[in-house]
C-alpha cells in the first residue's frame, strides 16, 4: 500500500495541477497521510526551477495548516487520533508523555522533539496530533511548525534547483540520516544559546 501511494504521489508531481495536489498533499500528510510531500516537491522543482520559492511555500503554507488539523484531531477525535499513533507504535510514549511535561524540562523537550519531527523524516503527523492530546501551547505550536516545515521544505526547493537530478538522487539513498543529523545539531545550536544567555 505504502509504495502504491507513493507511486501516485510521484505521479501527481507532473500532473497540470501538481501545485494543488502539493498543497492537498501537505495538509493531509501533516495530519494523517503517510507520504512526506518531499516526494512531489523534488521533481516538481526540477520540472520548474523558476518555481522553486513558490513549491517551497505552498508544502510549508499547507503542511502548517495540516499541523493544525492534527492537533484538533489530537484535542477532538482521540479515538481516531490514537489509531494513527498506534500506527507508528508511539502509543505508549504518548501516554507516558502528559506526566513527563510537568517537570521544568518537559516543556523544552517537548518543543525541540516537534521541530525535529518537522525537520526530520520522523512521521509528523504523530507529534501534531500528541501536541493536541497533551495541550501543547498552540501558538508556540504554530510557530515550531511553521519554522521547522519551512526551513526543511526551503532546503530540499533550494538544493532541488541548484543541483537537480544529483540531489534527487541523494533524496532517495542519504537524505534521511542527513537531515536528522542537521535537525539535532540545529537543537543542539538552540539548546547551547539557550543556557548561555539564562
Amino acid at each position: 500500500m505504502f509504495n502504491e501511494l507513493y507511486q501516485k504521489s510521484l505521479t501527481l508531481a507532473s500532473h497540470k495541477s501538481a501545485k494543488v495536489f502539493l498543497a492537498i498533499i501537505s495538509f493531509v500528510e501533516s495530519s494523517f497521510f503517510p507520504i512526506p510531500p518531499d516526494v512531489m516537491i523534488v521533481p516538481m522543482v526540477i520540472a520548474k526551477k523558476n518555481d522553486y520559492l513558490k513549491i517551497f511555500m505552498i508544502a510549508t503554507l499547507f503542511s502548517t495548516l495540516g499541523g493544525i488539523l492534527g492537533y484538533f484531531i489530537g484535542v477532538y477525535f482521540l479515538d481516531f487520533g490514537m489509531s494513527v499513533v498506534g500506527f507508528y507504535g508511539y502509543e505508549e510514549k504518548v501516554l507516558s508523555l502528559k506526566n513527563d511535561l510537568t517537570s521544568g524540562t518537559g516543556f523544552y523537550i517537548w518543543l525541540a522533539t516537534l521541530f525535529l519531527a518537522g525537520f526530520t523524516p520522523l512521521p509528523f503527523k504523530v507529534f501534531t496530533i500528541t501536541s493536541g492530546m497533551i495541550d501543547f501551547n498552540l501558538f508556540i505550536f504554530l510557530l515550531i511548525c511553521l519554522f521547522s516545515r519551512g526551513l526543511r521544505f526551503f532546503i530540499i526547493s533550494f538544493l532541488s534547483f541548484k543541483l537537480g537530478d544529483t540531489f534527487n538522487a541523494f533524496m532517495k539513498t542519504k537524505a534521511a540520516m542527513w537531515s536528522t543529523i542537521i535537525g539535532i545539531i540545529i537543537v543542539l545550536i538552540f539548546l547551547v544559546i539557550y543556557f548561555v544567555t539564562k
